[in-house]
């Protein structure tokens, strides 16, 4: 609990195999120009979040191959089958995969509760023909995705690439992360906010934008429609929950970005 007040779930956490941990951390930082501040681990996670008050965590990770969707979603699976009920895991998919059928099945099958999808990492456009199976599958199993968005120096999920997505799959569930869109917030909020479709995290935000321009996008998007997120392993636990209780936001608004509104998303 936050303050022994709020039940918090952190809706945006990346973790990975030990053996590979520290490889893959090595190369999101190099990605983005950062330094990652864990260690990418489920027990690194786990006592992090615990210290913190977070009661649950969304865990994911993302295949830059479609060879690798399978072994990540089993390897999410069994993390999130070993956790004692403090994880939920999201499945990976990618566009390139010969058999999308199979991948939904399979991670529905592992009891994965939606999809987390990388355009900029896993190189494809949001509204590229390749992804039109993964909505309509998605769509279809009703299970909703968690995808990376915006970023000024790409041109793969921007607004301009999410928009006609939404347009077209009205039972679709999106939470775009990063309020929608890194490093292009405000174009995010004009574009997509009025979808009710569309959700946003908060996650990868705090460090790089004023805590008047978070209030601005939680009023634009609407607290209803925000989930907390810390993208663990790349920022503190604590860190990001303490910015967000800088705000001074309502009990009512901080009880939905906790963990009504991931409660309500992930159908947990």
């Amino acid at each position: 609990m936050i303050n022994g007040i709020y039940y918090a779930i952190d809706a945006h956490c990346h973790i990975y195999p030990d053996r590979i941990a520290e490889r893959a951390i090595a190369g999101t930082d190099v990605f983005y120009g950062t330094h990652a501040l864990c260690n990418g681990k489920v027990s690194d996670l786990l006592e992090r979040a615990g210290k913190a008050g977070i009661d649950h965590a969304i865990v994911q990770s993302v295949a830059t191959a479609p060879k690798q969707v399978q072994s990540i979603n089993n390897f999410i699976a069994e993390a999130v089958k070993e956790s004692d009920g403090r994880l939920t895991g999201l499945g990976t998919l990618h566009p390139d995969s010969e058999d999308q059928v199979g991948d939904v099945k399979h991670l529905l099958e592992l009891g994965l509760k939606g999809v987390k999808l990388h355009p900029d990492i896993q190189k494809f456009k949001i509204d590229d023909y390749r992804m039109l199976k993964i909505f309509d599958l998605c769509e279809e199993a009703g299970i909703p995705i968690l995808m990376h968005a915006g970023d000024d120096r790409y041109d793969f999920s921007n607004p301009n690439r999410m928009k006609p997505i939404l347009e077209i799959y009205k039972n679709l569930t999106v939470v775009g992360a990063h309020f929608g869109g890194w490093t292009v917030w405000d174009e995010a909020v004009r574009e997509l906010s009025a979808f009710p479709n569309f959700f946003v995290d908060c996650s990868s935000s705090f460090p790089f934008i004023s805590a008047e321009k978070v209030k601005e996008l939680i009023c634009g998007y609407g607290a209803d429609k925000v989930l907390f997120g810390t993208d663990y392993p790349m920022w503190e636990p604590q860190t990001e929950i303490d910015a967000l209780l800088s705000l001074g936001l309502s009990r009512e608004e901080y009880q939905m970005i906790f963990s009504e509104n991931a409660k309500r998303v992930f159908s947990l």
